[in-house]
């Protein structure tokens, strides 16, 4: 019988995890993966199906205190060190205190930490202290506005910001259209980029663009890793050097 040459014999690698809470329309799974280490595994849940369009609407729907709830009581079983709500406009569309009352619903729920894609994206402007950014976004006007309202209460200014209006399918949009409208959105006066929507695809556009421009290109999956990773005292993984030393 031939000889077994395990390289190790205690493996596999300790998993730790990260619990995340997505809109039912989420694509990106294999985006957030790219962010994480070795020893990451993510357990996903779902919010329920809601027949709307990208809209404050669906942000509202897919917010809900009692989605979030049943969301993370579907995760607990696997024991994540923090569970991510992951979700640009179901976490800005109501403001800050709303932002905050996601993480504590969440953490009512049994979580040991929680995190929003918003709350995230205001450690990030606070922790480079940015208080001028640019902003792209796949919503409509409407919906786009709340993120420059909840980015004011926060004290920081939207110097300007494109807008793609799509009600669906965004993670079908290609990367020179979103290259082309962050750097439209670009201005000297800002001090960084925000890219908003966890379903709008960003990964590999985050290095050339920051090398490009010259100043940081925050985006919504990015920000949401980093800020769970950062509470697991864990490396980021991926593009984004303005990042990588924050935390």
């Amino acid at each position: 019988m031939a000889e077994l040459n395990f390289p190790d014999i205690d493996g596999p690698v300790a998993q730790r995890g990260i619990g995340i809470i997505a809109p039912f329309d989420l694509a990106l799974e294999r985006e957030l993966w790219r962010w994480a280490p070795l020893e990451v595994s993510l357990h996903l849940a779902r919010t329920p199906y809601e027949p709307v369009p990208v809209s404050v609407a669906m942000a509202e729907l897919v917010s809900d205190a009692a989605h979030l709830t049943s969301a993370t009581r579907n995760i607990l079983h696997v024991d994540p060190e923090v569970i991510a709500y992951l979700c640009s406009s179901g976490s800005f569309i109501k403001g800050l205190d709303y932002e905050r009352s996601l993480c504590d619903t969440i953490c009512a729920a049994g979580a040991r930490d929680a995190v929003t894609t918003s709350g995230a994206l205001i450690e990030a402007i606070r922790a480079l202290d940015v208080s001028r950014l640019s902003v792209i976004t796949p919503y409509d006007e409407i919906l786009t506005e709340k993120l420059h309202d909840f980015l004011g209460e926060a004290g920081c200014e939207v110097v300007r910001s494109n807008h793609l209006g799509l009600g669906g399918g965004i993670w079908k949009v290609s990367y020179r259209t979103i290259a082309e409208r962050i750097i439209n959105a670009d201005d000297p006066r800002s001090e960084a980029i925000f890219v908003s929507c966890t379903n709008l695809p960003t990964y590999d556009l985050i290095e050339p663009l920051e090398q490009a421009l010259g100043k940081p290109v925050l985006t919504a999956n990015q920000l949401t890793m980093w800020a769970c990773l950062g509470r697991m005292k864990l490396p980021m993984m991926g593009p984004g050097k303005w990042l990588q030393d924050v935390f």
